[in-house]
């Protein structure tokens, strides 16, 4: 049964990610947005009038706004879930070709040039996936995400470690009040790519249902999961302001996409591969808690229509020298053929900021503002037109505005980075 501190991790584990080492790029205070948001959602767990537990995101979206709204939601959920784990894929093979890279420019120079392809690195985490993602659920996740914090606090305070000593080394940075020095419109696309950054690094409320799931009944666990929320946005948005604020310092207008890849750091070169192992191991999990909705999904719907089939119900269990492993048929196919397809398209598509940009803009409306807003609504009744009622379709307006934004300069900038790249041949 889990509990406020379990609940933090996971949270932790999906917001603190790719997001921020992308901060140096941009920063902003989209998660108290979403803070104030999942407190909305969290009331819809059990529904108010039956006490009925929705046991996931789309449970509850159906219990308020019915079936259609239960679709639309998860359709836009499956894409960001899926897109979330594509993103950390990427995120992964990156920092595992930083560690070769910041060993080869230690050895040979840093003016030297030292290209990886990333592609066998994405290999060895989809194997790595596979293996745990034969985890039945969340509840036996709490481990993998408490440890995933762990890391998430190691290589984010390396970083910041890293920037603060550049600063004071250093001095003076080309940053500005402007930033980086652009045309007009190339200014503005830029803009909007980092809102849909930022958008990505605070948004978790995809699985917040499925998270507050996990807790225990006493006591309620509405009020756990607010607490949690708060706990994880106040850490989260701390670790963001300082890496960002401080990455900028340190870079100024050339600020990397990832202050942790090679394109950043160079020396200490241990810390910057003990930085990047902490992500590797941070990603695993996030890759797991991002996935583990869609993994119940689909078993779920595959239970409903094949009840009686071996296939779908039957638990082996394997006896190995330290315990037991229980192998279900439909788990170990159903969960390996999409992490490889995941690990296929990150082979594909290994774009880092303009992916997170997309994957920010795609989600953050709908899952994070629309559906919470609505559910509260008809929870609460709220008359058409009232204060309360203008004052939550105003923030909804806000937010699909900038979501749209948001998209446009992701989309943009991918179609720039296609123009480019040749598929499965990324080097980094």
């Amino acid at each position: 049964a889990g509990t406020v501190w379990t609940a933090s991790a996971h949270i932790i584990t999906a917001i603190i990610g790719s997001g921020v080492l992308s901060l140096a790029w941009g920063i902003a205070q989209l998660g108290w947005i979403t803070y104030y948001t999942s407190r909305l959602l969290s009331d819809c767990y059990r529904h108010h009038s039956t006490g009925k537990r929705n046991y996931t995101y789309m449970e509850a979206v159906n219990a308020y706004l019915g079936r259609r709204m239960e679709w639309a939601c998860g359709i836009v959920q499956c894409v960001m879930l899926c897109g979330a784990t594509i993103g950390y894929a990427i995120t992964a093979s990156i920092s595992m070709v930083a560690i070769r890279k910041s060993d080869c420019l230690h050895k040979r120079g840093h003016a030297a040039s030292c290209k990886f392809s990333t592609n066998l690195y994405l290999v060895g985490m989809g194997v790595a996936e596979v293996v745990v993602s034969q985890i039945p659920n969340f509840h036996k996740l709490a481990w993998l995400s408490v440890l995933a914090a762990i890391m998430s606090f190691l290589y984010a305070s390396i970083g910041l470690g890293l920037a603060v000593a550049r600063v004071a080394s250093e001095g003076e940075t080309s940053s500005s009040l402007t930033g980086v020095e652009a045309n007009g419109m190339d200014k503005i696309w830029r803009m909007c790519t980092a809102i849909g950054d930022m958008a990505f690094a605070c948004s978790y409320s995809a699985i917040l249902i499925e998270i507050q799931d996990t807790l225990r009944s006493t006591p309620a666990e509405n009020k756990v999961m607010k607490k949690a929320s708060g706990v994880a946005v106040s850490v989260s948005t701390v670790f963001y302001l300082l890496c960002g604020c401080f990455g900028y310092a340190a870079f100024g207008n050339r600020a990397p996409g990832n202050m942790l890849s090679a394109s950043g750091f160079y020396e200490p070169f241990w810390l910057i591969d003990l930085a990047n192992v902490c992500i590797v191991i941070h990603l695993v999990g996030a890759f797991q808690v991002t996935a583990q909705p869609v993994f119940m999904r689909f078993e779920a719907w595959a239970s409903n229509k094949w009840p009686d089939s071996e296939f779908v119900t039957k638990e082996y269990r394997i006896r190995l020298p330290a315990a037991i492993f229980g192998v279900n048929p439909l788990r170990l196919v159903g969960r390996t053929a999409l992490v490889t397809a995941a690990t296929v398209v990150a082979m594909a598509v290994p774009f880092f900021n303009d992916v997170l940009a997309l994957l920010g803009a795609v989600s953050y409306w709908p899952l994070t503002v629309y559906f919470p807003v609505e559910m509260h609504i008809a929870q609460s009744k709220l008359i058409r037109r009232s204060t309360n009622w203008i004052g939550l379709q105003l923030l909804n307006l806000v937010c699909l505005v900038v979501a749209i934004a948001a998209a446009c300069g992701a989309i943009r900038g991918l179609s720039h980075s296609l123009l480019a790249y040749k598929p499965f041949m990324f080097e980094q």
